[in-house]
């Protein structure tokens, strides 16, 4: 309880009122009893909190409020901030009524009845704005590795639809950040296969998007799965898949000692000559959640589907089919959207390019100011889904960025042919064989002076 002004006299207001007053604002109720000094302890600390929110809501929307609570810090401090602004509030509310009448006051029916529902509603509404804080505190632990705990790996979850980790071995700091906020920043999209029909995990979506901030450029480079054969940043042949390459490296600790996922990222930043700052690791199961939460992504497809053998649904169905033309996809269909590759004139290109139209127009609907209701949801489904070590700090920048860039100023490219051709398949097997020279040639178109095939003699074409 604060200490009352020594001043005396004041002015005789009814109890409910000042307790209203208060109530509205901390330090009214005393302001209107004669309490100058009471009141400013009371307010000036409620409206510097209130000053802070809204100039940045005036800044940056209060899409920007809301994505600051994904950093689990901020989220943190939110949460407490509330705990204490309900007992700060309470305690205007109930001193005011104790000034203006002494304890009787809370003998008259009238005042009590006031004085329990306006304390109340302060309660459960500030309760209710903590628990979303902490829920969002809880969720950005998850999904941004090591932004709490440098050494704490993330637990398996058990929620109907999240990855169960098996085989993925967070890092929870990047092994190369970018030297100023304007330089570019490289982050590695992959989804991970690790369905009850896989008795393994392999990353079938490999998807590397680079931003120079300066200039809003941004591309898109996948790698199909099917690349084979490539050369190593130590030099060494890795003849496998380039979708198993993570599983290999985090089984053979031997012969890549810096386990799965940061192998997969050195060598596809090695081969792409551009360092691969982030990534972000998606459950392709926990994906269809993801899309849902946000109400459905909307796309045009630029021809027909007919994909009769797709056995990718939840529901057990057979068979995927789309026209030709603008949808809004659910997540099952938008899973189904970016995994059917068998259809007529399909392949592991094409879906390629659909995954990377996905993920722009996933990006887009998330920067959207009307996805703010369906916050709680995105969370919920985000924490199950997804692990970044990407700086949650930029996270507002880059889907600002994802707003006003148009899909048609993307560059977007998938290394199959020409920039890789058809490998030896002796065995029957299908592989493709990267041509270095022309990847070093896009590289460089792409990343300028950024490419490491940019300087003479670099990298390995």
């Amino acid at each position: 309880m604060i200490p009352r002004d020594p001043q005396g006299g004041g002015r005789r207001r009814a109890p409910s009122l000042v307790a209203f007053l208060s109530f509205l604002w901390p330090g009214l109720g005393h302001a209107a009893l004669g309490r100058t000094r009471t009141a400013l302890v009371y307010g000036v600390p409620v409206a510097l909190i209130a000053l802070v929110v809204v100039s940045q809501i005036i800044r940056g929307g209060l899409e920007s409020v809301a994505l600051a609570l994904l950093t689990p810090s901020a989220a943190l401090t939110a949460a407490i901030l509330l705990v204490l602004l309900c007992l700060w509030r309470l305690s205007a509310i109930v001193d005011s009524v104790l000034v203006a009448g002494g304890r009787r006051s809370f003998r008259r029916p009238s005042v009590l009845a006031t004085t329990a529902v306006l304390g109340s509603i302060v309660v459960i509404t500030h309760l209710a704005a903590a628990s979303l804080a902490w829920s969002s505190y809880e969720a950005g632990s998850k999904i941004f590795v090591g932004a709490t705990d440098p050494d704490e790996t993330p637990a398996p979850s058990t929620s109907p639809g999240a990855s169960e980790d098996p085989v993925i071995d967070w890092t929870p700091t990047p092994a190369v950040t970018p030297a100023t906020q304007a330089d570019r920043i490289t982050v590695l999209f992959t989804g991970i296969d690790s369905s009850e029909r896989r008795s393994h995990e392999l990353t079938d979506t490999l998807l590397v998007v680079s931003v120079d901030p300066t200039d809003a450029s941004v591309a898109m480079v996948s790698f199909p799965r099917d690349i084979a054969r490539f050369r190593l940043s130590d030099g060494r042949l890795f003849s496998g898949k380039i979708n198993s390459l993570m599983s290999y490296a985090k089984r053979n600790r031997d012969q890549f000692p810096a386990g799965g996922l940061p192998t997969l990222r050195t060598e596809l930043g090695h081969l792409l000559g551009i360092p691969i700052h982030y990534y972000a690791a998606v459950n392709l199961d926990g994906f269809v959640r993801m899309i849902d939460a946000v109400g459905g992504v909307t796309i045009v497809n630029e021809r027909d589907i007919a994909d009769p053998n797709y056995g990718g649904w939840t529901d057990g169905r057979v068979g995927f089919f789309l026209k030709k033309g603008r949808h809004t996809l659910d997540g099952d269909t938008a899973l189904a959207y970016v995994r059917s590759r068998k259809g007529i004139g399909d392949n592991d290109f094409t879906r390629a390019r659909r995954q990377q139209q996905l993920l722009t127009a996933l990006a887009r609907k998330m920067a959207d100011p009307t996805m703010l209701p369906r916050i709680p949801a995105l969370l919920d489904a985000a924490a199950d889904t997804i692990r970044t070590d990407f700086p949650p700090e930029r996270l507002l920048e880059m889907l600002e960025l994802a707003g006003q860039v148009e899909d048609t100023e993307i560059e977007k490219i998938v290394l199959g042919p020409p920039y890789a051709t058809r490998g030896p398949d002796d065995d029957g097997v299908y592989r493709l064989q990267l041509d270095m020279k022309k990847v070093a040639t896009v590289s460089v178109r792409l990343f300028g002076d950024d490419s490491a095939y940019a300087t003479p003699g670099a990298g390995n074409p």
